[in-house]
């Protein structure tokens, strides 16, 4: 038997929709499983055993990720090719790795327009000094005033160093978190195969 299940609700994409049916549908032993986000709404195409595709009807229409808002479960019989769960699941294991690049990238992305912007404050900081040293040669009655404004300057670059030293360890700490959350991908995607049996 193969279904066409077309679940619709004000949150139905990124909650974990397809990852939330492909186990069930594993459970149940379904051989077919395909799943797609089009427009506001999330489709899924499933075939088995009559009485296996029955209950993973009836799984889907009762049953929601945690951060779903769904407000109707349709289904319907299909009639088109359903690829394999394996294969799916292989397509989906690299469509969230793709995923995951492309955040780490953008957030790489950021980090470098932050040191970027900090090379201008420290290259606008240099010019400022610069223009102080000509103050000091040209005005000697200033000096007192002067050195005033260098001791404030040498805060103002304390301050930028430690905003720096800052950033340098918000940047580890990220490439630590990176790192984790891709070892544990890795750990769940091989714990996945060893339950299918890959």
């Amino acid at each position: 038997m193969k279904k066409k299940i077309v679940i619709k609700g004000d949150r139905v994409q990124d909650v974990g929709y397809r990852l939330f049916l492909l186990d069930a549908a594993e459970d149940l032993g379904l051989k077919g499983f395909q799943a797609r986000n089009i427009k506001d709404y999330v489709e899924f195409c499933v075939e088995g055993d009559d009485d296996r595709v029955v209950k993973f009807v009836e799984f889907a229409k009762g049953n929601y990720p945690e951060f779903a808002r769904v407000n109707k479960v349709m289904d319907e019989d299909y009639d088109g090719e359903v690829a394999s769960i394996d294969r799916f699941y292989q397509r989906f294991s690299v469509d969230q790795l793709v995923k995951i690049v492309d955040i780490g990238i953008d957030m790489v992305g950021k980090q470098d327009s932050m040191l970027k912007r900090q090379d201008t404050m420290v290259g606008k900081m240099d010019l400022m000094l610069e223009k102080q040293d000509s103050m000091l040669e040209k005005q000697d009655e200033m000096l007192k005033k002067q050195d005033l404004m260098l001791v404030k300057m040498d805060s103002m670059l304390e301050k930028q160093d430690e905003t720096i030293m800052e950033i340098k360890a918000l940047r580890e700490d990220l490439r630590s978190y990176m790192e984790e959350r891709f070892e544990k991908i890795e750990r769940e995607i091989a714990a996945i195969k060893t339950k299918i049996g890959l």
